[in-house]
């Protein structure tokens, strides 16, 4: 038996050529298991070297490609800076063009007034393309505080639905009520802090959702003084019940607006800090219209519930601050709920007339 291996590597593992010369007599029993098993072994040497020197050739490709992506990335960083600052400058620049066109209109002629308007008018649609480039400028974390918003809701959301549903059907104590009166306080508190953050990363945010969330934390904050007694009782079913539908409307919201976000941001038409939120919007009037009735009748459930609380307040032996206070904030909610929501409807349906008659 004899074995010739010529191995050539200049660089390293490169090139490996193997000959085997078989023996002129057959061998038999443990020399010839011995035999095979070298033969084995040889091989897999020869496809470890070969995969090897594959790897090598592919690592030298992955370090030109990260090269190239970290020029890339510098180059791309350094032309979004240069946006963000062309872009304060306009801004900058815009302000004090505002200030001397007023002082213009002092003694014009005819055709200076013309030519004042026309520059005033394009300056007012300047804040809305400015807008428009800023959502593809990097905001410090903004998306992920964007997501970390998102989630947070979501998460609370399905806790406060469980939460309500015990103490309505399972569990009738009034430290359980405090301790979930409690927890929308806190809820309501965060949604503010977080929002109000959201918005300077440019996030759209209606200032009526944004309103929505104080009348709420306050609510709640007074549902949590509230002292055990027959009129508390009187409303307790009627509130944990409201909660609870409450709390399904939001997680029916969360769950369809996650997704035509998704698809409106992927088709250009939604920008990347718009959130999900409690009502309805103009972007949702595509996919999202079925949800309508849900709003609605959540408007008006609001709506009851602050009558239910007038007549309660009407009652002799009512002597609680807290129910007044608790009918006055049901029906602001239900009065901006409902005005919003309708306000979006009326203004999307006169749009698509518009639209079909110009066609």
């Amino acid at each position: 038996m004899c074995f010739h291996c010529f191995i050539s590597c200049p660089g390293g593992w490169s090139q490996k050529i193997l000959q085997v010369k078989k023996p002129d007599v057959e061998l038999q029993g443990w020399r010839g298991y011995t035999w095979n098993k070298m033969l084995f072994n040889q091989t897999s040497l020869v496809d470890c070297l070969q995969e090897w020197e594959g790897l090598e050739k592919d690592f030298q490709r992955v370090q030109e490609t990260h090269r190239l992506y970290k020029q890339k990335l510098e180059e791309v960083s350094k032309l979004q800076d240069s946006c963000s600052n062309a872009i304060a400058r306009q801004r900058k620049k815009l302000k004090e063009l505002t200030v001397s066109l007023e002082e213009c209109k002092e003694t014009p002629s005819p055709e200076e007034i013309n030519a004042i308007n026309g520059i005033q008018e394009s300056i007012k649609d300047r804040p809305n393309v400015f807008f428009e480039m800023e959502s593809f400028l990097p905001k410090k974390n903004g998306f992920a505080y964007k997501d970390e918003y998102e989630k947070f809701k979501l998460v609370l959301t399905v806790l406060l639905l469980v939460f309500s549903f015990t103490c309505r059907f399972v569990f009738s104590y009034r430290a359980l009520d405090a301790l979930f009166n409690f927890l929308l306080v806190w809820y309501y508190c965060t949604l503010t802090i977080r929002e109000s953050i959201l918005i300077s990363n440019g996030s759209r945010i209606k200032g009526w959702w944004v309103f929505h969330h104080y009348v709420f934390c306050f609510l709640s904050g007074v549902m949590l003084t509230w002292p055990e007694g027959i009129l508390y009782q009187m409303f307790r079913n009627q509130f944990l019940t409201y909660c609870l539908y409450q709390s399904f409307v939001q997680f029916l919201q969360y769950y369809y607006q996650s997704g035509c976000l998704y698809r409106l941001r992927a088709l250009g038409e939604s920008h990347n800090m718009d959130l999900t939120v409690e009502g309805f919007q103009s972007w949702m009037w595509r996919g999202l219209t079925f949800l309508l009735p849900f709003l609605f009748f959540g408007h008006f459930w609001q709506l009851y519930n602050g009558l239910t609380l007038f007549r309660m307040a009407q009652l002799p032996e009512c002597k609680e601050w807290q129910v007044f206070m608790c009918g006055c904030s049901y029906l602001v909610l239900f009065m901006g709920n409902f005005s919003t929501t309708l306000g979006v409807v009326y203004h999307k349906y006169i749009h698509n007339q518009d639209k079909s008659k110009s066609l």
